[in-house]
C-alpha cells in the first residue's frame, strides 16, 4: 500500500487559495515512488473528528509520472472554513482501476484572516 509520511500540522488561512501542497507517494514496500501513469489522486478533507466530507480535489499530476508527484492547488472555496482543526486522505486510483487509500491522515490547522 502507498506510503506518504506526514507528522506535522499543515497550517492554512481562512479563504488562502495557497500554499499548494506537492506529495510525493512512494511504495510502503520498498519506498519506490509510485507509477502515477493515468492515475487519480484525489484529496478527501473534512473536519477533524467528522465523517462527512466538505470538499474532494484532485491532483495535478507531474510528468514523469513515475516519480510520482502529485500537486493540491486549493479551489476558490476550499479553505473557507470554520478556523479549526481538519484532516485530509489521499486516495489514489491507478490505471487499473486499483484504489488504495494513503493510511497517514494528514493534518491541518486553518486560522482565521485579518481582514
Amino acid at each position: 500500500s502507498p506510503n506518504m509520511s506526514c507528522t506535522t500540522r499543515i497550517k492554512l488561512v481562512r479563504g488562502d487559495t495557497g500554499p499548494q501542497l506537492r506529495f510525493t507517494l512512494t511504495s510502503q514496500v520498498d519506498y519506490d515512488p509510485i507509477d502515477l501513469t493515468n492515475a487519480t489522486v484525489t484529496l478527501h478533507f473534512r473536519e477533524e473528528g467528522s465523517s462527512s466530507l466538505l470538499f474532494s480535489r484532485q491532483a495535478n499530476l507531474i510528468a514523469p509520472y513515475t516519480e510520482g508527484v502529485a500537486v493540491i492547488e486549493w479551489g476558490a472555496t476550499d479553505l473557507d472554513q470554520t478556523p479549526g482543526y481538519y484532516e485530509g486522505e489521499v486516495e489514489i486510483v491507478d490505471n487499473l482501476g486499483i484504489r488504495e487509500t494513503i493510511y497517514d491522515v494528514l493534518k491541518f490547522e486553518i486560522r482565521e484572516d485579518f481582514n
